[in-house]
Order: C-alpha cells, then sequence, then structure tokens
C-alpha cells in the first residue's frame, strides 16, 4: 500500500486543486452576474428617471412617483434576493464596525454615521411609497424637490429645516490612485425674500450650498436611486408679521463636457405656516439691517410712480 502512498497524494492533490480552481471560476461568474444585474438595473432606472426629471406637469409627476420608485426598488429586492445581498441596506455601517474593530481610528465615526442615517431616511421613504415633496419645479432637466419643512429643534433652537432632493446634477467617476470616486457638480445660490401680507419687504437672507450636502447618496445606502443630490437649509423662526416668503434658488451644474446648466427655481409660500413664526413682540435674532430703494422695499410705491 506505502508504493502507492505517492500517487494517491498526488491524485487527491490534483483533485483539491481541480475543486479550488472550480469554486474560483464559479465564484468570479457570480460576482460578473451580480454586476451585469446591478448595471441593468441601473441602466433601466436612468432610461426612465429622464421624464421624472423633465415631466413639467407637478400633478402628474406626484403620480408618477410611487409607481416610478416601486418599479425599481423590486428590481432591487429581486437582485439581492438572488444574489443574498443585505436587505437591510446597512453594509456602510457594518464597514465602519468592521474597522473599529479592528482598532482602525475614526475621528469621523458619528459624522459619518449621521450621514448615513440621513440618506437611509430619505432612502426608506422612496422604498416604502413614502416620498411626497411639498414643492417640486423643474428646469434644465434637474428636478428639484423640497421633501420637507418641519420645525426642527437644532442645538436647542427652533430652526425651519428646508430638506430637499435634487435630482440629475451632472457627475462624473474619476480615479484617484486606486480609488474611484465620484464628484457631483452642483453650486448653490439661495435667496428668501420675507414680505407682509401687501408685499413689502421686511428682510432676506442669503445662503450658498446646503448643509449637509450629499452628492453621491450610492456611498453611504449603495441602492439608493442614482444621480440625486440631498441636503438641507435651517432658517430660524421667521418674525410674526411676515406673511410670505419666496424662495429662489440658483443652481448651477456643469458637464464633463464642459456645458453648464444654470437653473432657478422660485418657491412662493403663501401664508406663511404658523409655526414658522416667532411669538408677537419676539425679535429676530442675528438680523442687521440695510438701506434699500424705497420701490424695493414697497412695490406698491414704484407702481405709483
Amino acid at each position: 500500500m506505502k508504493r502507492y502512498f505517492g500517487v494517491i497524494v498526488i491524485i487527491a492533490g490534483v483533485l483539491l486543486a481541480a475543486v479550488m480552481s472550480y469554486r474560483s471560476a464559479s465564484g468570479r461568474a457570480l460576482e460578473a452576474q451580480r454586476n451585469a444585474d446591478q448595471q441593468r438595473i441601473h441602466a433601466e432606472y436612468l432610461e426612465r428617471v429622464g421624464w421624472m426629471r423633465a415631466n413639467p406637469d407637478e400633478a402628474s409627476y406626484r403620480d408618477e412617483l410611487k409607481p416610478f420608485f416601486k418599479n425599481y426598488f423590486e428590481q432591487v429586492d429581486a437582485h439581492l434576493t438572488r444574489f443574498r445581498g443585505n436587505t437591510k441596506f446597512d453594509d456602510y455601517l457594518l464597514e465602519m464596525e468592521k474597522r473599529a474593530e479592528s482598532g482602525a481610528k475614526d475621528d469621523r465615526a458619528n459624522d459619518r454615521k449621521a450621514f448615513y442615517e440621513y440618506t437611509r431616511k430619505t432612502f426608506d421613504s422612496m422604498r416604502e411609497g413614502r416620498y411626497r415633496p411639498v414643492w417640486t419645479a423643474t428646469e434644465k432637466g434637474m428636478r428639484l424637490d423640497i421633501i420637507s419643512s418641519d420645525v426642527v429643534m437644532v442645538l436647542g433652537k427652533p430652526q425651519i429645516r428646508l430638506q430637499m432632493a435634487v435630482w440629475g446634477a451632472q457627475r462624473v467617476l474619476k480615479e484617484e490612485g486606486k480609488v474611484l470616486k465620484m464628484l457631483t457638480s452642483a453650486s448653490f445660490d439661495t435667496v428668501w425674500k420675507l414680505t407682509d401680507a401687501k408685499g413689502k419687504l421686511l428682510g432676506e437672507m442669503r445662503g450658498a450650498d446646503p448643509s449637509m450636502k450629499i452628492d453621491h447618496p450610492e456611498r453611504f445606502v449603495r441602492e439608493f436611486p442614482p444621480q440625486m443630490l440631498l441636503g438641507h437649509y435651517d432658517l430660524d423662526l421667521l418674525p410674526n408679521e411676515v406673511a410670505k416668503m419666496e424662495m429662489t434658488i440658483n443652481l448651477s451644474s456643469s458637464a464633463a463636457s464642459g456645458g453648464t446648466a444654470a437653473a432657478t427655481y422660485v418657491w412662493k409660500v403663501d401664508p406663511i405656516p404658523s409655526d414658522w413664526k416667532l411669538g408677537a413682540g419676539e425679535s429676530w435674532e442675528g438680523a442687521t439691517q440695510e438701506e434699500r430703494p424705497e420701490e424695493e422695499i414697497d412695490p406698491s410705491k414704484a407702481a405709483r410712480n
């Protein structure tokens, strides 16, 4: 029996190598199938989303939101089931936990988790059919949704949080060393004009890019619908005498080919919700005064002239 031992060992080694080679090839094939299916889902989404971004009719846009996202997430769910993916959509958190367990120091761990939770909240509303913007508009192939306008506490102070989503800002995938990084072009210049019931200007505010600007949500939730941008503005409660607000958002997005889309969205809020206002007699903290032409402050006087 001993004289056959070497032959048996060689045969066993060859069989083991064949099994390992088969498993490796099978694993690569499965990964290729997974990637191809994921690319198919994205391609189908991008073919359909153009209409959602450009549809000029607000009512039909709102009617189509639920079936649009339902179709996308049904494909996502089928993909995850087929390839045994993470149906909890928390890969980002799991990766953070793995790094922490390995002893890697991360001074921004809390910030990263906050960005994930911020993204996940909008993701869940889309996936569960609860995505219902307060206001929406489209221009230059980009849609801007005001997702919510709730009063929230920020550092112990009530603030009007205007949370928004932008569909279709231009972006490009670039290689930086060994890392692929998605770069999104989207710069904001936002103005709020506050007037009384007769249109007299009472105050004005300006802002640049929104807070919590997330220009690549898929970084935090891989299955997030592609080519969207999230963020919000926090405003102090408004003086009690303010009756109307006009919010003008100027959005600029440059394509890799060199062109630039400059879109302007104007949201007119009339009347101002009562919970957005300070109490009678309360002053607007941090406000400064400046001189303006009389006709700019009171349009009725300009009309008489």
